[in-house]
């Protein structure tokens, strides 16, 4: 069973803190939690230095490698304030996350800590089904929500054409999207805007925001185990190019049954997870990981991987992670050219469901059965789709009759 945060004490998380293998994580944690922390002006605990910033895009802000963000069950105060006190300056949110209450979670720590505001890069989210101009007044919602005068970056969430309409992928090139940031970064009230994406569209969704040239920031589901030169390739060069800041999510959601240590990555002082996040920021394009840290385990580990992080890993070491990600039971693939064609191809939503089955599987959330149940039956359905030939098809083998099967039991 988990602890929850506000019942964290010193003893948990140092027992997290052991667990990673590298001296810089018991370090950091002792510098945290030291029995006479450092005070900052306001009288507040400084904790650990912010960790490592690179800038997102070409002129945007430096923001921290390490996201603290996505929609964690231990998401509150006191989590929050663990995460600052390690060196996290970048918090992610959304209107859904938390059933609807994470963003007041985030009021209630700036209550706390006014002063941090200002150092603080805050992200949150909202689903304008009825067409881009709707983040015009939703945005009012989310500051209300996190009790700030303004968000340093504001996302459409989930960008897919399944939820905003086929021509939604004509949007981050589009005069009516950009007529919106421009209004919303005029009013004060979000100085960043991009859109964040984990749909098998995604490499034409960002060729059109390469093309339209307006928006600041993407995050999207990463691998770095892409092909070079690939249509998803190709939309993140164009991207860094057009100086688009590139964000990477779900980069660990396809480790969960990969070994957690193996002897070439203990040499480097790593387990397996922490060198997959090393792998991400080998690609220089990408300028933070947004990491589930669901506890304290998971945000000490991923603390330390990002401040031992010196130099890209090495081909073979990338090469060792993906054989090991091969081998290992997938529950969605990571990022494929076939996957990517085939779900921009057909109507069955195989990226969906397998997303919904990890989701049910890994956290537990029972929301999970309810966004299958949402899709239309046409995208549920599976008659007629050659599952095995999918398999196949996808650079990673993810078995998705195994994972079809799994969904129809899990939520029919």
């Amino acid at each position: 069973m988990k602890t929850p945060a506000s019942q964290l004490t010193r003893r948990d998380f140092l027992r997290g803190a052991l667990t990673a293998p590298v001296g810089v994580a018991l370090a950091s944690t002792l510098a945290v939690q030291g029995d006479e922390p450092a005070k900052a002006a306001g009288g507040s605990p400084t904790g650990s230095p912010p960790v490592p910033t690179r800038k997102l895009g070409k002129n945007g802000p430096d923001v921290s490698m390490l996201i603290f963000g996505g929609d964690m069950p231990a998401y509150s105060p006191e989590y929050l304030d663990l995460g600052w006190s390690m060196g996290i300056r970048y918090f992610d949110t959304a209107s859904q996350y938390g059933n609807g209450q994470d963003e007041t979670k985030v009021a209630q720590w700036l209550a706390k800590y006014p002063e941090r505001r200002k150092e603080l890069f805050l992200v949150s989210k909202d689903h304008p089904r009825q067409g881009p101009e709707q983040l015009l007044e939703m945005v009012d919602r989310r500051l209300a929500r996190c009790q700030t005068s303004y968000l340093d970056l504001y996302f459409i969430h989930g960008i897919c054409t399944r939820d905003y309409g086929e021509d939604s992928v004509n949007w981050p090139k589009s005069d009516r999207l950009k007529q919106v940031v421009d209004q919303l970064k005029s009013s004060g009230k979000v100085k960043h805007v991009g859109f964040s994406c984990h749909d098998p569209m995604s490499p034409q969704y960002l060729a059109a925001a390469a093309q339209g040239g307006f928006l600041d920031a993407i995050m999207v589901k990463y691998t770095p185990f892409f092909t070079k030169g690939d249509p998803f390739d190709q939309g993140l060069e164009a991207c860094h190019q057009a100086g688009i800041g590139l964000i990477a999510m779900k980069t660990l959601r396809n480790a969960a049954d990969a070994p957690k240590r193996l002897p070439e990555f203990d040499k480097l002082g790593l387990t397996t997870h922490q060198a997959l996040l090393q792998a991400v920021w080998s690609d220089s394009r990408i300028s933070a990981v947004c990491n589930r840290m669901e506890n304290v385990d998971n945000l000490t580990a991923s603390v330390a991987a990002v401040r031992a992080y010196k130099a890209p890993l090495k081909v073979a070491h990338l090469d060792l992670l993906r054989q090991t990600l091969f081998a290992s039971r997938q529950t969605m693939c990571p990022g494929c050219a076939a996957c990517h064609r085939l779900g921009s191809e057909l109507t069955f939503a195989f990226g969906d469901i397998s997303r919904f089955v990890m989701y049910y599987e890994q956290d537990a959330d029972l929301r999970a059965r309810e966004l299958y149940q949402q899709l239309p039956a046409g995208h549920r359905g599976a008659s007629g789709v050659d599952l095995a030939a999918l398999r196949e098809a996808c650079q990673f083998k993810t078995d998705y009759p195994e994972i079809i099967r799994r969904a129809e039991r899990y939520f029919i």
